[in-house]
């Protein structure tokens, strides 16, 4: 039995969606082109400047900034120093540097983009209900999907791994800023009304201080999707331990992806209680 449904004609979607991508690489291919020959040089130099560092050098002082953030205990300093001189014997040193040079790109644009775009929802509750769609489409959608107009836009490489990896990373810091802002007192945001604060001033002085506990959360669940995103990135041609992990999915090496995977583990286990640290001392 034919129901209403079955007589509405299928909308093109995939059609218009083909049709907008290929508008946007043709016309804008001259910014495309340039965007990606400056990331490539920008990334490859900052690769190059971290494998100048040698790494017993590059080690201490991870361990150093370890033990120095989580207030003089050995924890993990002690295993930071065990993890990377692991990663280091299994050959996976300049795939790291690699990897490390994506999530700080990532990380970077995503926090500079996302906390102006969280302070903006914090003041305009017209703005909020824009963006929260936006946001939410962007962390439902599949992250493989990001890799189609990133390939289309930039081609295969480092560049199009970090556009990707961008899209997947930027909703937490900005719902974090818009958040944090929104949960400062009151009574705060009102003394310096009364005492004929700017915006500006309100801002820098009053809102943003009071919010950098939520903003550095967010920031920390930003940069650990940055990583999560390495593996996907590499099937774009995103150079890192993704790419060992790729390759051992594709050769079914179990023992290979693992030794890789352990290097991922200790990255983010790493970065993530450096992060978390560095957030409870701004709190103190």
């Amino acid at each position: 039995m034919s129901s209403l449904l079955d007589f509405l004609p299928n909308l093109p979607v995939s059609q218009w969606m083909t049709q907008l991508i290929e508008w946007l690489t043709v016309n804008l291919s001259f910014i495309f082109d340039n965007l990606k020959n400056f990331g490539t040089q920008l990334m490859e130099g900052t690769t190059a400047l971290l494998q100048y560092i040698p790494p017993l050098v590059f080690i201490i002082l991870i361990v150093l900034i370890a033990y120095w953030v989580t207030d003089r205990r050995f924890g993990l300093a002690f295993f930071s120093g065990v993890g990377l001189m692991y990663i280091h014997n299994q050959g996976l040193w300049n795939n790291m540097l690699n990897t490390l040079t994506l999530i700080i790109a990532a990380s970077i644009i995503s926090i500079v983009i996302g906390i102006p775009l969280g302070i903006t929802m914090a003041k305009s509750s017209l703005v909020e209900k824009i963006l929260q769609p936006a946001l939410d489409f962007m962390q439902t959608m599949p992250a493989f999907v990001y890799l189609i107009p990133a390939v289309s836009f930039f081609g295969t490489g480092m560049v199009p791994g970090v556009f990707a990896s961008v899209i997947f990373a930027l909703p937490p810091i900005v719902r974090f800023t818009n958040l944090g802002i929104r949960q400062v007192p009151e009574d705060l945001v009102e003394a310096a009304d009364a005492f004929g604060s700017t915006g500006w001033q309100k801002l820098v002085k009053v809102e943003l201080p009071n919010a950098k506990s939520t903003i550095m959360a967010g920031t920390n669940q930003t940069v650990l999707l940055a990583l999560s995103m390495v593996v996907t990135a590499s099937m774009i041609g995103a150079p890192g331990l993704g790419t060992d992990v790729l390759t051992a999915l594709q050769r079914g090496n179990v023992g290979s992806g693992f030794v890789s995977g352990f290097a991922l583990v200790i990255m983010a286990i790493i970065i993530d209680r450096i992060l978390q640290s560095v957030n409870k001392d701004t709190n103190k």
